[in-house]
């Protein structure tokens, strides 16, 4: 028996040794790509705004191998964060980075401040829809190799920005293919103190942006609105429409009732209603959704 486990440890320490000699072989890079060819670089820039008056920050995630196909130009999706949020909310609480790995996008992620995406009625120097569609856009198709046209653009964007996306598409319908929403506070144009009350930092910044009831900058960013006046012959030219809502959400009336203003309107639409709230838990997994709708829309 001695003399069989002896043998048997010789074999094995033979065939480790192979093994390990095996694995220290120069790896072919076609066989075996390096992990970063995998991996999606996540920038942070500066945007000096004339409209602003400041320097604005945004953040980018490029495809994986931009670096290395120099030659190739991608589509490009915007994603815009919600109130009390920033520019890098979407890489520091979702996995955006590592979903966006599947695909061949350009993200770019722009501060939005609490301006809901709308020039303000009260402070001069917050013009926030001016910024992204007047200074942004053409900065990044500038800077990155972007396919400039509005068949691989889209828009997206959570609460706040789930407005902000919707409203982007419907007023400039000729810059984007695709618009989403995510548990988006659809109805903030319209917002009085019926809804939030006398005071407040969800009535400050409201009344700073849009002004009293009844007030120019309402009427001319009230999304309801918008779509309610859309020609018959106008129809055909909007951007589809992605929207979404969680069941315990408290927005989730407001987001029933546009689905319905589009469904009557017969606007290209999708709307889904999921289990879940006004949560990161719940953003995290619609933004990998609509990465799938966005490839699925957009030509490439």
């Amino acid at each position: 028996m001695i003399k069989k486990s002896f043998y048997f440890c010789l074999v094995l320490i033979f065939q480790l040794s192979v093994l390990g000699q095996v694995s220290k072989q120069p790896e072919n890079p076609a066989l075996n790509p390096k992990k970063s060819d995998f991996q999606s670089d996540v920038v942070t820039l500066q945007l000096k705004s004339g409209l602003m008056k400041r320097e604005m920050p945004y953040r980018v995630i490029l495809p994986f191998r931009y670096k290395s196909e120099k030659e190739k130009r991608y589509p490009v999706i915007y994603l815009l964060h919600g109130l009390t949020g920033h520019f890098n909310d979407w890489t520091d609480r979702t996995k955006i980075s590592e979903y966006a790995t599947d695909y061949r996008f350009i993200i770019v992620m722009p501060e939005g401040g609490d301006g809901w995406y709308t020039d303000s009625t009260n402070v001069s120097n917050d013009k926030y829809e001016s910024y992204i569609i007047t200074e942004l856009i053409p900065e990044i198709d500038r800077k990155f190799r972007t396919i400039a046209n509005r068949e691989n653009q889209a828009i997206g964007g959570l609460s706040m920005g789930g407005f902000g996306a919707i409203k982007f598409g419907l007023k400039y319908p000729e810059k984007f293919a695709l618009v989403g929403s995510f548990s988006g506070a659809l109805g903030a144009a319209g917002w009085t103190e019926k809804e939030f009350g006398a005071r407040g930092f969800l009535a400050n910044s409201i009344l700073s942006v849009f002004g009293k009831p009844e007030s120019t900058v309402r009427i001319e960013n009230d999304i309801f609105k918008i779509v309610r006046e859309i020609s018959a012959d106008k129809i055909k030219n909007q951007p589809f429409i992605y929207l979404d809502c969680g069941t315990e959400d408290f927005l989730i009336k407001s987001n029933r009732d546009f689905a319905a203003l589009l469904f009557e309107k017969k606007i290209p639409h999708e709307y889904r209603q999921l289990p879940g709230g006004h949560t990161w838990v719940y953003w995290d997994k619609q933004v990998r959704e609509f990465l799938e709708l966005t490839e699925q829309h957009l030509k490439k």
